[in-house]
């Protein structure tokens, strides 16, 4: 069995991955493979603790957390699509105004 810790460790790994991948990318895709990183990484010891604990309340918070990060890559993909079709870039430095 593994202990807890092992899975806290590593969230903590992945969610500074994620980070680094936010603060330090300026592809738009990358950015949100970062931050889908980031929600991942935060299930693992959402689950991890509910594990360790005996409740359920964690694994029921991972389900939303995954809902909200799938509706926010099908609508953030979508965003993308729209600005690459416009303005033929994803790099986020470049696309900073809302304007056609």
């Amino acid at each position: 069995m593994v202990p807890t810790s092992y899975y806290v460790m590593l969230s903590a790994i992945l969610f500074t991955i994620g980070v680094i991948g936010v603060l330090t990318r300026r592809n738009a895709l990358v950015v949100f493979m970062s931050v889908e990183l980031m929600l991942n990484s935060a299930n693992l010891a959402l689950v991890a603790f509910s594990r360790q604990w005996g409740h359920v309340d964690g694994q029921i918070l991972t389900f939303f957390v995954i809902t909200v990060a799938a509706a926010e890559v099908a609508v953030g993909l979508a965003l993308l699509v729209g600005i690459f079709r416009t303005k033929r870039t994803t790099n986020v430095d470049e696309v900073n105004t809302m304007r056609g």
